[in-house]
């Protein structure tokens, strides 16, 4: 595995875990942040992916887009669709004051994220 692919799952992972930890904080409420953290791991994963098949990785955040660079190397991941497009919401609009996050969304983030990091990882043969 290429240098910068691994360097691509470290801040992907990064961003995972702090989701996963920030939901499970009772006290304080940071159902923003773990939506946040759930679409940058998913972006990361998802350019880690096409860091390893040498393909171009464009400055964006919307998750469609980096997937259909990658359908012709990971045709069956068009079936994530649905999880990246509630993903992406999460990458700017619920930055902003009046785009809250719900409980649904993060049980949504939490499951699309995990889903997204499961397939990139297996992919990039590494341990799920």
């Amino acid at each position: 595995m290429k240098p910068s692919t691994r360097e691509w799952i470290k801040k992907a992972e990064a961003d995972y875990q702090a989701a996963i930890e920030l939901s499970r904080r009772r006290k304080a409420v940071f159902r923003d942040h773990v939506c946040f953290h759930c679409q940058q791991s998913a972006e990361k994963y998802l350019k880690a992916r096409l860091e390893e098949a040498d393909i171009f990785s464009p400055k964006t955040h919307d998750l469609k887009k980096l997937l259909a660079l990658l359908l012709s190397v990971e045709p069956l991941w068009s079936a994530m669709l649905p999880s990246l497009d509630r993903l992406t919401t999460h990458a700017v609009e619920t930055r902003y004051p009046g785009n809250e996050a719900t409980p649904q969304n993060v049980k949504d983030a939490k499951r699309d994220a995990k889903t997204v990091r499961r397939e990139a990882r297996l992919a990039l043969g590494l341990k799920v």
